[in-house]
This record gives structure tokens, C-alpha cells and sequence, in this order.
């Protein structure tokens, strides 16, 4: 057959922002968004509103141009959600940035993006101006304050400095009829993420239009979405976009649910309030639902999807008991969100909870858009074995991974090398059904006298313990064993109070579950383990801790 070239008709730019355009026609007279008791808009209207904020970023008074960086600091309040279609409509640049950074931090991201302009929630005020002030001779970003709960602007705008825009007022200069800005190609960067930061030096990665597109239509395949469910918006969206759901909530007509607080009263009671049917959560957010002490069964079932970490196996379980249908997917910031999912078999069903809830544990197999997922050996690079034994780096291939570190070529070839994957630095084996599990973050694998030791092995055993609510394993340097096992552990208290444990007693459940040397050599007590805003728990602080014990 001859080789038939492109053609316009037949090579236009995959982007998800075409979604709200379908959205307002479809579902345009159905609820889009939810927020407190005074806001409640309609698709047809949340397509207006980002039409005009979109052609507001471009008029002369704002002058944000093609290819540069827009950020927000921001909760998951209905102008953040507006902001993730409505910036790259600009033909900008998205950033969305954690509001739970400090100054410094902030400020170190606001000079590496250049952002030219950021959109400032109240509670974020102060810290941002205090961001600004470190950026010294940088251009400074023009400011624009969010006014979710004061639809008018008036009284929120009074709170910060004059130079501050608001989010109402620059909607009001823009135009509905506004023609948003295709890319020219899909290879166009669209998203710019910072990892979370957990290190000294989070990187910047930059995401194309087909990234998104692909990484968001796999996972609504990936998770059976219906048209018009109900979505309640417990992960941050600051959160790799919310593991594109931000966009895939409009593709199927969604009622998007915000909520600023994330607490386990606040859940339930939005999930009874607006029968709420699907929500993502971290492991945290699900641990958090299932140690509530008034928790009680769901009046119906609600399906979950969980990542950012190992799940264990036993909050799964708990979680499935009150009415949660837990799935569970893997994936990075460097890829969009999860590309990896547990894909559920049938002849699973009969099995006990307990056997579900371990095979569920596992990360699964490639979502369907995604190309492909192995484990390798890092000593011959070759695939390990799928016996469920055999521990290699984890490395992925396929349309959602970044286009790269931003300014950072070398971080970029380290990472993305030139056998054509991506090594993630996540340590996993494959089962012989082929589904994948992590093990561990390489960096927080434990050498125990030439022995192994997966903290996430150890963790899971901890959480089948009744009274531990939180569990995270480090290593703590040995003179001997060059590495030991050092376990931080919060508890659950009942209502009187009782709750206590001894770190002999937690050992030696341990002993009745685990090889020896995988046991704990020592158990630090804490009241709440610290945590990112993402609620990964920050094991770079307890190794810290660990190091400086006796």
C-alpha cells in the first residue's frame, strides 16, 4: 500500500480542553460545580466562565503570552477547577503549586517557572506576598486574589495589597465569546509540575497536550467513569492536576463537589449530603475515614481510587467494610498521574476480604492507553523474573510520560535514557499473573547486613496490628549491621482514651509475621507522623530522627 501522508482533517492536536466545549453542549444545564451552600454552576456556565478568564490572561491589561507560565495557589475551591481549562485556553502555561509551602520554597519555584502571573487564594495571602519579596531583581508576577467565598470580590479584596486583582473583577473585563487558543501541535507543553518536594530540590515537569489527553481518556477507561457521577474532590488538585480528573470530570458531564477541608466529618458528610458516587484519596485519606470514631457503613457504595503510596493491605479491607470500593493505580508526577491500575478478574470475587484486599495492594498492569511497564534488573539490565520475588527499578513507557525537566537536561537524560524508558527509581517485583507491585522508593530500601529489606513489607505488617494507626519503617544506621529497621508508629485511641502499647509488644507481633532480620530493631512512639500536603509521609524527616537516635 502506498504511504498516505497527514492531512489537517486528520492530524489535529489531541488536548482535553475541547472537553468543556463538548460539556457545555451536552450536560450544559447540569450542575458542573458545588461549593458551600451559595455556589452551584452549570456546565453551560463553568465553559463562560473559563472562556472569559481565559480571554482576560490575554488582553492588554494582563498580557500573559503563548508559552509563558501562570500559577495558582490554590485549595479545591471552584476557581482552581475553572483555572485548570482556563489557563492553557490562554495558550499558557499551567502551574499549579501547593498552598502549603512556605515562603522560601514558593519563592524558589516562582524563579524557576518565571511565572508571570499567580492566582492567590486568601488563606495563601501572606506567605505568597512573602514569596514575592525573596524573588529580589526577578521580574515579579502580577497577583490575583481568588474570591471563591465572596462572589462580589468586595470585602476579600480589602484584605490584601492594593496591587492585587481579584478573580471576579478580571472575569468580568473578559469576553464569553472568546475563541480559546488551540496548540499549534500536541508536543506543546501545557502543564508544569513541581514533585513534591520532599526533597531539597523538587524538579519542574513539563507535560504536553497529548500527555494529558492520554493519561485523562485511560483513565476514565481505566475506571469505568459513567456519564454524570458524582465527584467529590478530596485529592488536592495541586496534585498532578489532580490525577487529570480535573478535565476528565467534564469529558462525562461530573458534578464536581469542592471542598476545602479535607477531614474525615467533612467526607461523610458531603457524600450523604450530595450522594456523592466516586472520589480519589490517598492511603492517608482512606486510613483517616476508617479510624474515625464515628464512622458508620455508606448508605451507598462509593468507589475510590487510591495512589501516591502503597496502600496496606489491611486499610483497604477496612475501607471496602464501610462501603468504599477501593481501586488502586500507580503512577508519578513524571507521568500525569496513575498509569498502572490493579485491573480487578472475576474469579477474584469469591475470595475472602482479606485475600482481595492483598491482591487489590498490588499496582496492577499498564492502563490501556499506556505502552508498557517492567521491572529491571539494575545489575544486567534485563526484565527480573515474574515470580513476585525477584526486586528490580521499575520503568515505564508511553504517551503521558513528561516531555522532560524543566531546565534541567541532565536530570532529564538520567532519568529518560536512551533504551527508550523511563526509570521511575521505584523498587517493584511482577507476579507470575504479570501484575506489577512496589516495594519500595530505592532510596528507602534498608541494607541490613547484605539482607534487603523492603520498608513497605514491614509497614504492611505493622498496619495488620489493631491499635496502629500509622506506621512508617526507615533505616537507622548500625555499626554492626550497617543498616537496621527503625519503626515510627502513631496509635489508635478509643473514646476513653486507651489505645497504649509497648514497643516489646509491637516487636514481637512482628516476630509472629516477619523474618528476623526484617523485624524492627526499634520503635519511636509518635502522636502523628509528619506528612506532605499530599499525605505522603515524610520519611526523609524520620530518617533524620532515626540517625540522631542511640
Amino acid at each position: 500500500m502506498e504511504l498516505l501522508l497527514p492531512h489537517p482533517s486528520n492530524s489535529t492536536p489531541l488536548t482535553v480542553l475541547g472537553f468543556l466545549d463538548r460539556a457545555a453542549s451536552v450536560y450544559g444545564d447540569c450542575p458542573s460545580i458545588l461549593h458551600t451552600t451559595n455556589t452551584v454552576h452549570t456546565w453551560s456556565e463553568t465553559h463562560n466562565r473559563c472562556l472569559r478568564i481565559a480571554s482576560a490572561l490575554t488582553s492588554s491589561s494582563l498580557g500573559i503570552n503563548r508559552g509563558q507560565v501562570v500559577s495558582v495557589v490554590g485549595p479545591n475551591v471552584p476557581s482552581v477547577y475553572e483555572l485548570q481549562f482556563a489557563v492553557p485556553m490562554s495558550g499558557a502555561i499551567l502551574n499549579n503549586i501547593n498552598p502549603r509551602l512556605d515562603a522560601h520554597a514558593l519563592s524558589v519555584l516562582l524563579r524557576h517557572s518565571e511565572s508571570k502571573l499567580v492566582f492567590v487564594d486568601p488563606n495563601s495571602i501572606s506567605v505568597v506576598l512573602e514569596a514575592v519579596s525573596f524573588l529580589g531583581q526577578q521580574e515579579k508576577p502580577h497577583l490575583v486574589l481568588l474570591d471563591d467565598d465572596q462572589e462580589d470580590g468586595s470585602s476579600s479584596a480589602s484584605a490584601a495589597s492594593d496591587f492585587l486583582d481579584t478573580y471576579q473583577g478580571i472575569m468580568e473585563r473578559g469576553d464569553s465569546r472568546f475563541k480559546w487558543i488551540r496548540p499549534q501541535t500536541e508536543w506543546q507543553p501545557m502543564i508544569l509540575n513541581y514533585t513534591s518536594g520532599t526533597t531539597s530540590s523538587p524538579k519542574g515537569v513539563v507535560l504536553s497536550h497529548r500527555a494529558i489527553f492520554m493519561l485523562t481518556v485511560s483513565s476514565l477507561l481505566d475506571w469505568h467513569f459513567p456519564n454524570r457521577p458524582v465527584y467529590l474532590w478530596t485529592l488536592p488538585m495541586f496534585h498532578a492536576n489532580g490525577w487529570g480528573y480535573t478535565w476528565g470530570t467534564a469529558a462525562v458531564g461530573a458534578t464536581n463537589v469542592c471542598t476545602r477541608r479535607v477531614d474525615a466529618p467533612t467526607i461523610y458528610d458531603l457524600i450523604d449530603k450530595h450522594h456523592v458516587t466516586h472520589m480519589c484519596a490517598a492511603p492517608m485519606v482512606l486510613n483517616m475515614l476508617t479510624n474515625y470514631p464515628s464512622r458508620k457503613p455508606l448508605k451507598n457504595p462509593v468507589q475510590v481510587m487510591t495512589a501516591g503510596a502503597p496502600p496496606p493491605a489491611a486499610i483497604i479491607s477496612r475501607a471496602e467494610s464501610l462501603g468504599f470500593n477501593v481501586g488502586h493505580g500507580y503512577g508519578l508526577t513524571e507521568t500525569g498521574g496513575p498509569v498502572v491500575s490493579c485491573a480487578w478478574k472475576a474469579e477474584w470475587d469469591h475470595l475472602d476480604p482479606l485475600e482481595r484486599a492483598r491482591l487489590k495492594s498490588r499496582q496492577g498492569v499498564r492502563t490501556i492507553g499506556f505502552a508498557d511497564v517492567d521491572v529491571r534488573d539494575p545489575r544486567t539490565g534485563k526484565s527480573v523474573e515474574h515470580d513476585g520475588v525477584s526486586v528490580g527499578e521499575i520503568v515505564l513507557k508511553g504517551g503521558s510520560v513528561m516531555l522532560g525537566y524543566y531546565k534541567d537536561p541532565e536530570g532529564t537524560a538520567a532519568c529518560m535514557r536512551e533504551d527508550g524508558w523511563f526509570y521511575s527509581g521505584d523498587v517493584g517485583v511482577i507476579h507470575e499473573d504479570g501484575y506489577l507491585e512496589v516495594k519500595d522508593r530505592s532510596k528507602d530500601v534498608i541494607i541490613c547486613g547484605g539482607e534487603n529489606i523492603s520498608s513497605a513489607e514491614v509497614e504492611t505488617v505493622l498496619y495488620t496490628n489493631p491499635v496502629v494507626k500509622e506506621a512508617a519503617v526507615v533505616a537507622k544506621p548500625d555499626k554492626m549491621w550497617g543498616e537496621t529497621p527503625c519503626a515510627f508508629v502513631s496509635l489508635k485511641y478509643d473514646n476513653n482514651g486507651n489505645g497504649s502499647v509497648t514497643e516489646r509488644e509491637i516487636r514481637e507481633f512482628c516476630k509472629t509475621k516477619l523474618p528476623k532480620y526484617m523485624v524492627p530493631r526499634k520503635v519511636i512512639f509518635q502522636e502523628e507522623l509528619p506528612k506532605t500536603s499530599t499525605g505522603k509521609i515524610q520519611k526523609f524527616l524520620l530518617r533524620q530522627m532515626a540517625k540522631s537516635l542511640p
